[in-house]
């Protein structure tokens, strides 16, 4: 009885070092730790060894691609910080050459910096405060490029962020019409240092009238002397209206072509009859101021010089001249006096005849009137 009460006092006291050494244990597993995720902290009570420890008591999986900080295998002590940024995949064209990055940014703008893309000045399809979330973006980059574009007569030097030559000639409000001519071509993308070309081009139909040459018809005649002619009908030019489209490019006509062509009047075809007729054996004869000769019957070129001075006088020695004041050839015979000679021996009018044919008319003349016809005569 005496050793009762002193024995349930010992039980107690061992009874109470068990509990309180397993509180002790307890309390030194349990730690304190803050796990930040994305930037978002949090503070949890853990009993793991290791940072992976942790992370699996939270539900925090990992890839490849995520940043852990300590790394999975490092012990955890009441206190500690882990740090875990998830990877997200950055699909990014920069002046059309497209990449995959992972990044564990969380904005555009620190993917940019992250993955060490030079951005300054460019234009971005999303805003760079943007966020990015875990399943990534797809993000295009377009740099600044200095461009020449010569338009409207302006050649103008500009930096520009678009992508494509329609969109430069967009920023700067340069229209280009179905007809006019860019190079390099609208959909050709932009490169540093690129000249940009825009031609207008204006297409306009124009409408003119316009002579036909005639034609001439020679036929043979034995009752003219070979080198005679004779005309039969006289020719005569015809019209017609002609169409055409002309292009001007800036302001420069640079080709015609005709679209469309009718005949408003048909030319008339000349008929001349020309001599086959062998001329006699020549005869020699002289006389006459100046002296001369005569080839062949009916020619007379008796006075060859002083009519070559006359016709220098009347017509600058012209024996073809027909400027239709009624005199015609080198001696300018009227019309009257030509055929009242005989001079349709030859032709029609003194100018269809040939020189020696006019002098041979003027000696038949010169024989009844001498030099009297004639207001050159003081050439003679």
């Amino acid at each position: 009885m005496l050793f009762t009460r002193p024995l349930r006092h010992v039980a107690q006291g061992v009874a109470a070092l068990v509990i309180a050494g397993g509180a002790v244990g307890i309390a030194h597993a349990d730690k304190a730790v803050e796990v930040t995720v994305d930037g978002q902290p949090t503070s949890v009570h853990v009993f793991g060894s290791t940072v992976a420890d942790v992370l699996a008591k939270q539900d925090i999986t990992v890839g490849p691609h995520d940043d852990v900080v300590p790394s999975l295998d490092t012990p955890v002590s009441d206190g500690d910080r882990i740090s875990v940024r998830y990877g997200r995949l950055l699909t990014v064209t920069v002046d059309g050459e497209t990449t995959e990055r992972w990044t564990t940014a969380t904005t555009v703008d620190g993917a940019l910096t992250d993955l060490n893309i030079r951005a300054e000045g460019a234009a971005l399809t999303a805003s760079r405060s943007q966020s990015l979330g875990r399943d990534g973006l797809t993000l295009a980059v377009t740099t600044p490029k200095n461009v020449t574009v010569v338009a409207d007569g302006k050649t103008r030097k500009v930096t520009t962020t678009s992508q494509t030559v329609f969109g430069v000639l967009a920023e700067l409000d340069v229209a280009k019409r179905a007809a006019d001519v860019v190079s390099p071509v609208m959909p050709t993308s932009v490169e540093d240092g690129m000249k940009i070309t825009l031609k207008r081009v204006d297409v306009k139909t124009e409408t003119a009238k316009k002579a036909i040459a005639f034609t001439t018809t020679k036929q043979k005649d034995s009752s003219l002397y070979k080198g005679q002619t004779k005309v039969v009908t006289k020719g005569k030019k015809g019209s017609k209206t002609v169409v055409s489209q002309v292009t001007f490019v800036d302001g420069k006509k640079t080709s015609t072509k005709v679209v469309k062509s009718t005949v408003t009047a048909k030319p008339v075809a000349a008929v001349v009859k020309v001599g086959t007729k062998a001329r006699p054996a020549a005869t020699t004869s002289t006389g006459g101021s100046g002296g001369g000769s005569t080839s062949g019957a009916g020619i007379n070129t008796a006075r060859s010089a002083m009519w070559d001075r006359i016709a220098q006088c009347e017509s600058g020695g012209r024996w073809n001249i027909n400027t239709g004041n009624g005199y015609y050839g080198g001696l300018q015979f009227a019309t009257a006096s030509w055929l009242a000679m005989g001079g349709d021996d030859f032709a029609p009018r003194a100018d269809l005849a040939s020189r020696a044919e006019q002098i041979t008319i003027a000696n038949r003349y010169y024989a009844r009137a001498g030099l009297s016809p004639w207001g050159c005569a003081h050439a003679a």
